[in-house]
């Protein structure tokens, strides 16, 4: 006999594979000649009171063997396949639509501006320690785009918009843990992303697929309401290529992109998106927040049953939204500038989520009316802002990638932070008057959201607490339009955009679904 059923149980007997035999036992009236295996299919935490217990849904097998599960793909040769697409870039909307070509028959030829896993760390290394930016090769350009270094959450409320569970399968068949399949806000960490990429690199070259790193897409030529060629640019210079389809996966700081676009008149549009800052706490004190701890030691008791604690907050500030984003329990933040005279920060957490520190952007919705100082640039107006706010950061921290900060209750006080606390942002930080570098549109918002997470996290408004600016890259400020159908762009019907850098995509596992939905479409 197998069955389903559902568990609320404690900490620790979530953990104890003998506690929960016997707590299906109990439940389901077992006898104790019966052999009964058990696998737990999902887990989620429910800390909303001080008894935290862990909702389980297992499958209990008895008296005969759990059903094996392999997990297969199907993906064919397409080496001499005659049905072509370019892939402009290689993060997780590129990578799932190259990976959905393969099943599909067409050969993906995927043209990456960055370098491969092993040579992109190294500029990694030099924005963290000598402040150097390669604006080629950084925490958002290279193989596997910004995905790859941007914590591995694979959590998504996209659950209409594809088949959430295929994304989360093909990660497991490129070396994931098959946890992701059972935890409710599965996670992968940033130590172990870059291998799977590595993986998922070696599928589409084994099955005939292109990838061509450091080439970068320079122009594009049309003909009509086609995309006839691509000019690109590698170490052997420049050359054109022509094209059945393009499928455009830059990412949302590829601004070159968006640029080319408009200057060609290829339709994009202005978005609202949003700005602010990076807040870091020390981990122990959100643990004790969220998992209502009365003193440290409780801490230290109940996180040896319990994951590093997360938070989502949001307040509405005279009309204006206020809220937390890409929180990272047991995480580091990180410089992401893709130019040498902008500051960028962002957040990851390893696998294990146990560095010292939580960090979270804290950020303001922006509408379009917002902008309207910069309606010179047009579609471009967002994207000047955001840079702008970015270069002010580079400026106040003294131009270099040392990032601007204050404690957290100094800010919403307006005072001065005459020091500041130990922080993961590796190049350093610079005490400075933040409310300077946001501005009046972003400072004021953020200060009262601010004081009202207070309210709702008592302790979580604090001068242990650093904010770290700035968090701008929280999804691209331009979108480039697609038809609703057919998900290629009103002008060019071989022109298909496709993940966050289009604007329909907000995060690994949305991109990549959104990869296969536009891969999907190619040839329909």
């Amino acid at each position: 006999m197998q069955t389903k059923i559902q568990l609320k149980v404690s900490p620790q007997t979530a953990v104890n594979e003998q506690l929960l035999k016997e707590e299906v036992t109990q439940q389901l009236h077992l006898n104790e000649n019966s052999t009964l295996l058990i696998k737990v299919l999902k887990r989620s935490v429910d800390a909303r009171s001080r008894k935290i217990e862990i909702n389980l849904t297992v499958l209990a097998s008895v008296d005969e063997a759990l059903p094996l599960e392999n997990i297969e793909v199907n993906y064919n040769d397409v080496s001499s396949a005659t049905k072509t697409c370019h892939i402009i870039g290689s993060g997780p909307a590129g990578l799932f639509a190259a990976l959905r070509c393969l099943e599909l028959g067409i050969k993906p030829i995927v043209i990456e501006r960055g370098k491969n896993i092993k040579d992109r760390r190294r500029d990694l290394a030099a924005i963290n320690k000598e402040h150097i930016v390669n604006p080629e090769s950084n925490y958002c350009f290279g193989e596997g785009g910004a995905g790859t270094y941007s914590d591995g959450k694979l959590y998504t409320r996209s659950n209409k918009r594809g088949d959430i569970d295929k994304i989360l399968r093909t990660f497991v068949y490129h070396g994931a843990s098959d946890e992701i399949l059972v935890d409710a806000h599965p996670h992968i960490g940033t130590n172990k992303l870059p291998q799977l990429i590595e993986k998922i690199r070696e599928s589409i070259l084994k099955f005939g697929g292109e990838i061509h790193f450091n080439t970068k897409m320079i122009d594009l030529k049309t003909k009509k309401d086609t995309v006839v060629s691509i000019r690109i640019l590698n170490e052997k210079g420049e050359q054109e290529i022509p094209v059945q389809k393009l499928l455009l996966a830059t990412g949302h700081s590829a601004r070159d992109i968006y640029e080319l676009l408009n200057s060609k008149t290829i339709l994009i549009e202005a978005k609202p998106f949003a700005l602010g800052v990076r807040a870091e706490h020390p981990q122990a004190l959100i643990d004790k927040i969220q998992y209502h701890c009365g003193n440290l030691q409780e801490v230290v008791e109940k996180r040896g049953f319990l994951p590093a604690a997360s938070y989502s907050l949001v307040n509405q500030v005279k009309g204006r939204g206020v809220y937390s984003f890409c929180m990272c329990p047991g995480g580091i933040i990180a410089p992401c500038a893709t130019a040498q005279q902008e500051v960028v920060t962002n957040g990851w957490s390893p696998s294990k989520r146990n560095n010292p520190y939580a960090n979270s952007g804290i950020v303001v919705g922006l509408e379009l009316s917002d902008f309207e100082a910069y309606k010179s640039f047009g579609p471009l107006a967002g994207l000047e802002f955001q840079k702008e706010l970015e270069k002010k950061a580079w400026s106040f921290a003294g131009k270099t990638q040392t990032a601007p900060a204050q404690r957290l209750v100094d800010f919403t006080n307006a005072k001065f932070s005459s020091s500041l606390p130990d922080c993961s942002y590796q190049p350093g930080l610079k005490s400075v008057d933040m409310q300077q570098v946001l501005g009046k549109l972003i400072g004021p918002a953020l200060k009262e959201g601010f004081k009202a997470f207070g309210g709702k996290m008592r302790g979580y408004l604090t001068n242990e607490a650093v904010i770290v600016g700035v968090e701008s890259r929280t999804s691209t400020p331009v979108r480039i339009p697609r038809d609703k159908d057919l998900l290629h762009h009103p002008q060019l019907k071989n022109l298909f955009p496709c993940g966050e850098g289009a604007g329909y995509a907000g995060g690994i596992v949305s991109a990549a679904m959104d990869g296969e939905r536009c891969a999907d479409k190619l040839f329909a």
